[in-house]
């Protein structure tokens, strides 16, 4: 139904270690692969008017460890120790979809990156408010940065 309305997917490959450590802890190293044909979409996305939007925390991390620092995405193939934080900023995705980690959690560096804090902060108000499963087995949301704003530019790092 989604390819039917228009939207398309990219492959890219992120062998997690611990899914996200709990107290603050970077991710560990990972291995990652975003092939030609997946890096080709994800930069004909990115230079039109489409949104590039990472399912999961693992394609965030898989994605801008290929993007060069002028935000184009090449085909790679390795190990990344990329922590992605709003100091940082993103290059290539433009929202998320994830799951609800716990308050402790560097991956909501991640996710406040991508969509702002203050974004952050009322998804998880509204999640407590609804009682969401948290976690590995839990609900999922969409993370999209505030209206008129697009990816937050890294300083090349």
């Amino acid at each position: 139904e989604l390819v039917r309305r228009g939207v398309g997917f990219a492959r890219v490959t992120l062998h997690t270690g611990v899914a996200s450590a709990e107290a603050h802890e970077p991710p560990y190293p990972e291995r990652f692969s975003v092939p030609e044909s997946s890096a080709r979409l994800v930069n004909a996305v990115a230079a039109g008017e489409g949104r590039v939007i990472a399912v999961g925390t693992t394609a965030v991390r898989a994605l801008e460890s290929a993007a060069g620092p002028d935000g184009v995405v090449r085909a790679a193939d390795g190990w990344t120790d990329l922590v992605v934080t709003p100091e940082r900023g993103v290059r290539v995705v433009d929202g998320l979809l994830t799951g609800l980690h716990e308050p402790e959690a560097s991956h909501l560096l991640m996710l406040r990156a991508i969509a702002g804090r203050a974004a952050v902060d009322r998804a998880y108000e509204e999640a407590l408010r609804g009682l969401y499963l948290w976690h590995e087995f839990g609900d999922v949301h969409l993370l999209l940065p505030e209206e008129g704003t697009h990816r937050t530019r890294c300083d090349g790092n």
